[in-house]
């Protein structure tokens, strides 16, 4: 079972083919492993899940908030992250959620001076967990961010780096695993964005975003199989694609 935190719904943002954000996580993690079950949770909305299971995963979603912003439903979202971290449950961070578990354990979370992260960004593997999945050494992801975090909660191994990004994902032992970029975008979906809600955005830095994701390919669907081996939730012959 993957239980869905969602943090946004992203109103306006989404493109017609796309049903609602928690679907494209449904359509990432069947698309290496079937059958998968999923339950989805309004965690903007102060909606969490009421019981916490050790069989379970956790995964908490992209938003348009901050990590460090102060509304209810993050702080009670934080304290939720700081009781799972205690009982070892498996957590998975994607975006605002790599964030927000590193600002809730300890770790530091802020506006990065050096501007908007879009488009398709190559980092290189810091963690030897990763490297059977990414024998290139590297990881290549779609990104929409302008936070970053800046100082790691206590105990976590770095996964990836990047010039851009010093902290591209992290773990904490067997029991939590974050990503700063966007397994679950496709390269349609960000263009989308680039191309019709990025009006404020340097033209400069949307105009090497679109490169990017026409020189590069993205490996959102193997950090989808490296999250289900690593929590050992992998049992369909999709996940050897």
């Amino acid at each position: 079972m993957i239980n869905i935190l969602l943090c946004d719904t992203f109103p306006g943002l989404l493109p017609p083919d796309i049903p609602s954000y928690a679907s494209m996580f449904r359509d990432l993690f069947r698309s290496v492993a079937d059958p998968v079950a999923f339950k989805v949770f309004p965690a903007m909305a102060g909606i969490l899940p009421p019981k916490l299971e050790k069989d379970e995963l956790y995964l908490i979603t992209g938003s348009n908030s901050s990590a460090y912003d102060k509304e209810p439903w993050i702080l009670e979202l934080m304290q939720w992250v700081r009781d799972a971290a205690a009982r070892h449950i498996k957590l998975v961070g994607i975006c605002f959620g790599h964030q927000i578990i590193a600002q809730a354990l300890g770790g530091e979370v802020r506006r990065h001076p050096g501007g908007w992260g879009i488009g398709i960004r190559e980092s290189s593997i810091s963690d030897e967990a990763m490297r059977p999945y990414f024998p290139g050494g590297h990881l290549r992801l779609l990104y929409n961010h302008h936070d970053q975090v800046t100082k790691l909660p206590a105990d976590a191994v770095v996964l990836a780096h990047s010039q851009f990004c010093r902290y591209e994902g992290y773990r904490i032992g067997h029991e939590i695993l974050t990503f700063q970029g966007h397994p679950e975008y496709t390269p349609e979906y960000e263009l989308h964005l680039i191309k019709n809600h990025s009006q404020d955005e340097d033209e400069h830095v949307k105009n090497e975003a679109i490169k990017s994701i026409k020189r590069m390919r993205h490996q959102g669907a193997s950090v989808a199989r490296f999250i289900l081996h690593f929590y050992n939730l992998a049992s369909s012959p999709h996940l050897s694609k």
